[in-house]
């Protein structure tokens, strides 16, 4: 950290004189705002082009107001431009003002707009940045009083997670039983929390290292303060300490900031909430002159610990708080908007707004729900429509692909390679760059070509196996000495005593793994060979006993790379191909259709916005569910709404009736969230006949050409296209009256089904409430039936829900699939 922080004035005496400065207590601050300006002065520039909700967010500048601001509403321009007013005005010094944003990033840029708006005055502005930024100004200024030296350091993760590793053995306890970074989180959430070691609750104690966790939190902060450091959370849980030992410093402080902007507030955690609250405080009567901007519909990060509650008691926290609400949107279609808001609306925690846009267009289109039989098809479809809007000459870069789940992201990739499209991951590597696939990938090189050294050197000591990198370089220069590959040489070392017996051992059992898989090259699966590497490697085991947040992604991602090998001839085969997709152009200039998460997503905004994978289970995502019960769904809910929201003029949903989960094919329902999502602003796109979707598009009340129009699933064989893929294939083996009926009869909403009659469909009716949930059609199944399913086997029905049926089966333990994709066996 810059030694340079020291140097920034207290109280502002780096100010020239003050001009209309303001005496403490003397007045409202609106009738000094009054006195301090010129009345002939026109309306200065910055002002211009607000709208008045806008306009009455800048100038409210007395007391506490929470800007709710939604999507595309121009909250950046309102936080800006509330600062150069408040400059403009002579209300306060740069360095009275305290604007807390959440990176990096976004301070610099505020910063470079507010540069533009009133000059050089924002150099002076000390208190502009990150949380973290102003807890480490606020820290090193009074380091002593925290019992730190002002030269202190600030550990990263892999310093934390090494120190509690140290503090865990040291008390005798197994650290594969009692990981060093699970201790390590649940130190982080505490700290998000505001918790020290006397203060966390006591079933958090017991839930580490039976019992232990309270006094090796205690050891931990010895640990730092005897090193002089910190870690992250202490930058803000410090301070808070700080400020509550010493009144009279906090007293300073809140004398000093004149001023306190918040940016992102439905972000901010239990730590950061309280650390404003101490700074805002005022002795009545005055008023703190705190402004908060967020949007409670936007809060997507509670699994890292925020809160949307604080924003949701804003009001309360600061009695009198004037709420002003940004609704006019200047980013989406009245559809994209209409669809969102809808969605939304079925939240119960938020504070609510309606957004809405003046440009308003007959012609722009609705939202687009997709069905699809399986991933295959959806990344198929999508490709396809992508290329069909660059042909009308839509750039690559006004297109996005938001996932719920980054191994979602691997079948777009491999489809852009095949088309040509040229794509870029946003927010983490490619599905071929990741850690884990690289890792798995140096495996695979090597069984396949022994001579590849840079594949053998990456995972010799993957999982470790005490072959440190003196062990390494010896087998390195044994190969290069003799001119041999390393593991050539590796094989010629363990029968010699060159090594010490340990690593000696360890490589042994490395060499002996890869005859093995070699030989079985020659007849096993490449899919089953490459399982059995990752199993008997101890790679599997690695992550499943890794107790980061991240191990369960990776374990799903080492899954779909399995699965993904299942489609190639073998394991050569599989290399080649995916050589040539890492070969693709990762240009940033480049014009390229973006993939991300959707909470990779959050601030960005594209032209065409395809959103895949809207099915039960993974969207909302079941861990989500499980975890945080109501308030879990009602993030996912607004997560779905970041999502939808992200899109300008086009926006397409997509769901799938089979999706490869953990491995395995497995039916889906399509997401509840399709049934929130309202008809007058989403039309059911009709579907190519090789997809061979469920989803229905068509009419309403019995008559066709309704508001969805007319749809090819309006007939008596959807699966009657000549598409050959596995998927089509599935699809014509299941296309049984029970199948034509698999999402029931719907109202109101989206997606429906088509009632079939003797002489063909019926004109399709909407009665019911969409597709996630029960049909209310009566399975021709019954209890105890003896079925057979395409991918589980043979079974027994043991429950029937409408025309879901519990399966009971011989192999693949019970599932729940619907009834049209099983068969009674011996028919």
């Amino acid at each position: 950290m810059s030694s340079a922080d020291d140097d920034i004035p207290f109280f502002g005496d780096d100010d020239p004189a003050p001009r209309a400065q303001p005496a403490a207590g003397g007045g409202s601050i609106a009738a000094r705002a009054m006195a301090a300006r010129n009345a002939s002065r026109p309306t200065p520039n910055y002002l211009s082009g607000l709208n008045p909700e806008q306009a009455d967010a800048v100038e409210s500048i007395e007391g506490p107001v929470l800007v709710l601001a939604g999507a595309g509403t121009g909250k950046t321009r309102v936080l800006t431009t509330r600062i150069a007013h408040i400059l403009n005005l002579g209300l306060a010094y740069p360095s009275q003002i305290l604007s807390v944003t959440f990176t990096n990033k976004a301070a610099r840029e505020m910063k470079e707009r507010i540069g533009v708006l009133v000059g050089g005055a924002v150099e002076g502005m000390p208190w502009l940045g990150t949380f973290h930024s102003i807890g480490v100004k606020l820290l090193r200024r009074h380091a002593e009083l925290a019992n730190l030296r002002s030269d202190f350091t600030i550990l990263d993760t892999d310093d934390v997670v090494r120190l509690c590793k140290q503090l865990i053995q040291a008390e005798g306890i197994d650290d594969k039983r009692w990981p060093a970074r699970q201790f390590a989180q649940m130190i982080d959430g505490w700290k998000n929390k505001g918790l020290g070691p006397a203060e966390i609750p006591e079933g958090d104690s017991r839930g580490f290292a039976n019992g232990k966790g309270r006094a090796l939190y205690t050891a931990y902060q010895a640990r730092l303060q005897t090193l002089n450091a910190v870690d992250f959370g202490d930058l803000l849980c410090q301070p808070i300490r700080l400020f509550r030992a010493n009144p009279d410093v906090l007293k300073e402080y809140q004398q000093k900031f004149r001023f306190i902007l918040v940016d992102e507030y439905q972000d901010t955690n239990t730590a950061q909430y309280m650390w404003l609250r101490l700074l805002a405080q005022r002795p009545a009567p005055e008023r703190p002159n705190i402004c908060c901007v967020g949007d409670d519909d936007q809060s997507i990060y509670g699994w890292r610990g925020a809160e949307v509650e604080n924003i949701l008691r804003f009001d309360k926290d600061f009695p009198g708080a004037k709420v002003i609400r940004l609704e006019r949107n200047y980013r989406s279609t009245e559809h994209i908007l209409g669809a969102a808001g809808h969605l939304i609306s079925h939240n119960e925690g938020r504070l609510g707004k309606t957004l809405f846009t003046e440009q308003s267009n007959p012609e722009h289109e609705r939202v687009h729900v997709h069905a699809a039989w399986d991933s295959e098809e959806e990344a198929r479809a999508i490709g396809e429509e992508i290329e069909q809007a660059q042909n009308k000459g839509r750039a690559l870069n006004n297109m996005a692909i938001l996932v719920r789940a980054s191994f979602q992201m691997r079948e777009f990739e491999e489809r852009f390679v095949t088309l040509g499209l040229n794509y870029r991951v946003i927010g983490g590597p490619r599905f071929y760059e990741r850690q884990e696939i690289r890792d798995a990938m140096a495996f695979f090189r090597v069984v396949s070509q022994p001579a590849d050294d840079l594949a053998f050197e990456r995972i010799v000591n993957v999982p470790k196996r005490g072959l440190g990198e003196a062990a390494v370089r010896q087998i390195h220069d044994a190969a290069r000495a003799r001119g041999i590959p390393m593991l050539a040489a590796a094989r010629d070392l363990i029968l010699t005593d060159e090594l010490k017996p340990r690593p000696r051992k360890s490589l042994t059992d490395v060499v002996e793994m890869f005859t093995r898989w070699q030989t079985l090259m020659e007849t096993a699966p490449g899919h089953e060979l490459a399982e059995t590497i990752l199993e008997e490697s101890g790679y599997t085991e690695m992550w499943q006993n890794d107790r980061a947040a991240d191990a369960p992604t990776r374990l799903e991602n080492l899954k779909e790379l399995v699965e993904t090998i299942s489609g190639f001839e073998s394991l050569r085969a599989f290399l080649e191909h995916v050589a040539l997709v890492m070969d693709t152009d990762n240009n940033p200039d480049l014009d390229a259709v973006s993939i991300m998460t959707l909470h990779s997503a959050k601030g960005l905004e594209f032209e065409t916005v395809f959103l895949p994978g809207w099915e039960e289970g993974l969207f909302p995502h079941q861990r989500a569910l499980d975890e945080g019960g109501r308030s879990g769904l009602e993030e996912e809910r607004r997560l779905a709404y970041v999502g939808l929201t992200r899109a300008k003029l086009f926006c397409h949903i997509w769901f799938v009736s089979n999706r490869r989960i953990h491995g395995l094919w497995q039916s889906t329902l399509p997401s509840r969230f399709l049934d929130e999502l309202p008809e007058a602003h989403v039309e059911v796109a009709e579907m190519d006949t090789g997809y061979g979707g469920y989803g229905r598009g068509g009419s309403f009340g019995g008559q066709s050409g309704g508001p969805y129009g007319a749809s090819r699933f309006d007939r008596a064989e959807p699966f009657s296209g000549t598409y050959n893929t596995p998927g089509w294939k599935r699809a014509q083996a299941n296309k049984t009256d029970a199948a034509r009926d698999n999402w029931g009869t719907r109202s109101g909403h989206a997606v429906e089904r088509i009632a079939y009659g003797e002489s063909g469909p019926r004109g399709s009716t909407i009665e019911g409430e969409l597709v996630a949930k029960s049909t209310g059609t009566t399975s021709a199944y019954s209890v105890g039936d003896r079925v057979f399913h395409m991918k589980f086997g043979n079974g027994n029905i043991a429950v029937i829900d409408g025309n879901k049926l519990t399966i009971d089966f011989d192999k693949a333990g019970q599932k729940r699939v619907l009834d049209g994709f099983v068969s009674r066996v011996g028919t």
